[in-house]
């Protein structure tokens, strides 16, 4: 027949809607046009399209050929329609039975050669093809991917002549087989490595244990990066849910990771741009760092560096738990439910606040490092912490070992396990009426009294009710006690880059 449709999946954010390419040959003058708002990378695979037809032996049709990506409204890109495309023009021209496309979608990139090549975003258009009871076909690179979703029906395999012999009934291809280990947390830099620092590691605990932000300032040398990339290896292994969400944001971003267990630890350099950060880019947006660290940690080294606009952008995730990136036809929303754990100096040369030392800054200078943070980001952090310089008497071999992150993490997963029986969620996913409701009348009345003289706005009072629920959480506590309020009050104190030695 001279029509033909073959289905594949697009990528739109963690969505891959439906795409049908029909195909059409007509009498004309030899040529082929691609209609249905095709970026140039799909406009450009008509050349690629020919080259492995002709180079797997298979026949070009001297018609004019019309192909449409239906929904024509869908922007489309990448080499993912390549393989669809090909098959069309072969069930158009009869080279294939149109009829054995039926219940699959495919997708992939074509060399010249008619090898596949892998394609990113598949993990979702696996998920996608499971909704609808399809079967997928894809790149033989991309099976094990593909197959990561329990009760998906994929097929593989590494050219377009595999693909062809599949359709005759020649050798059919079999489908891939779900072998998944179970993932478990990988190793990492462990806590016990620090010495001293028992005030910024039992920050650390709270801030795991509620999934709070964090904010570290001290002077250079005091051991805040050190501190800062242990946080990932307190937190719990991810649910099952989380882990394919995690590799399919991944999977978008072009970067390789299976199922794992581990929370992700992102952290970017201080030059990363807006784009970069929060996400964005020409054409269809692709995931930033605050989603690629979902479900794991964003670590973000000297905060004051970054560009304040896309320290700015991070405001609303932090509260939401996602990002929408808006373009001129369609909306991406990507899941960016991080923990923000900073680190700054106090001051432009560093030296500020540090025993012995000498600060070189100018008032005016000072002023103008802190103005880089603006308050409403400040505000969204609930813990901010001065951390001193270790003394040297601690790095000594003989010291008494540290405790280890293993450890940590059991009385945070314990933690954690208390907020899903409670109320199904994290302490920092709390809103203020059930917080209010676990205090009593003295740690309520505490807290007021504490918040007017700090001049907390009601977001930073919110925010220390949650990490009071947190740290009484840690402590096996059914209510949440002044003690409790106390120590969260103590992590919330007012932030003026110094450290707490002056």
């Amino acid at each position: 027949m001279s029509l033909a449709r073959v289905s594949t999946r697009a990528s739109l954010g963690l969505d891959a809607p439906c795409v049908h390419v029909e195909v059409h040959l007509s009498c004309g003058l030899p040529g082929l046009a691609i209609v249905g708002l095709p970026e140039a990378v799909v406009r450009e695979s008509k050349d690629r399209v020919r080259s492995a037809l002709l180079n797997s032996g298979f026949e070009f049709p001297h018609e004019r050929i019309t192909i449409n990506l239906a929904p024509a409204d869908l922007p489309k890109e990448g080499g993912r329609f390549d393989l669809p495309i090909a098959l069309g023009i072969l069930a158009a021209s009869a080279q294939i039975p149109d009829d054995r496309l039926a219940g699959l979608s495919c997708i992939g990139e074509l060399a010249l050669s008619g090898e596949l090549r892998p394609v990113t975003g598949v993990l979702s258009a696996s998920l996608a093809a499971r909704e609808q009871a399809e079967s997928l076909l894809v790149p033989l690179a991309n099976a094990g991917e593909a197959a990561l979703p329990a009760g998906a029906s994929v097929l593989a395999a590494g050219s377009l002549i595999e693909v062809v012999s599949h359709l005759r009934g020649n050798k059919p291809l079999q489908p891939v087989s779900q072998t998944r280990l179970p993932p478990a947390i990988g190793s990492g830099p462990d806590l016990a490595e620090v010495q001293g620092q028992h005030q910024a590691r039992r920050a650390l605990e709270i801030a795991a244990a509620g999934g709070h932000s964090l904010l570290l300032f001290g002077p250079p040398g005091a051991g805040k990066t050190l501190l800062a990339t242990r946080l990932a290896g307190l937190l719990p292994a991810l649910d099952a849910e989380t882990q394919l969400t995690v590799t399919a944001i991944h999977s978008l971003a072009g970067s390789a990771r299976g199922l794992d267990a581990t929370p992700p630890c992102r952290a970017p350099h201080h030059r990363a741009s807006s784009a970069a950060l929060v996400g964005g880019g020409s054409g269809i947006p692709r995931p930033g760092e605050i989603s690629l660290a979902h479900g794991g940690v964003l670590f973000l080294d000297e905060l004051p560096e970054f560009n304040r606009q896309a320290l700015e952008a991070l405001r609303e995730p932090l509260e939401s738990g996602e990002v929408i990136i808006a373009r001129a036809r369609r909306q991406v929303r990507y899941p960016a439910r991080f923990q923000l754990v900073a680190a700054m100096n106090p001051c432009p040369c560093g030296q500020l606040g540090r025993f012995g030392g000498s600060c070189r800054c100018t008032p005016e200078q000072l002023a103008r490092y802190k103005a880089r943070l603006s308050g409403p980001l400040l505000d969204r952090i609930d813990l901010r912490l001065a951390v001193e310089p270790v003394p040297l008497a601690l790095l000594r071999g003989d010291h008494v070992a540290s405790e280890s992150s293993a450890s940590v993490r059991m009385r945070v997963e314990a933690a954690r396990l208390r907020q899903q029986e409670r109320q199904g969620r994290l302490n920092r996913e709390l809103d203020g009426d059930t917080l209010a409701r676990q205090l009593d009348s003295a740690s309520t009345a505490f807290l007021q009294a504490a918040g007017e003289r700090m001049q907390l706005s009601a977001r930073a009072y919110h925010r220390v009710l949650r990490m009071a629920r947190s740290i009484a959480d840690l402590a096996g506590e059914e209510r949440v006690m002044t003690a409790a309020v106390a120590e969260a009050l103590a992590f919330r104190g007012d932030f003026d880059g110094q450290s707490s030695r002056r």
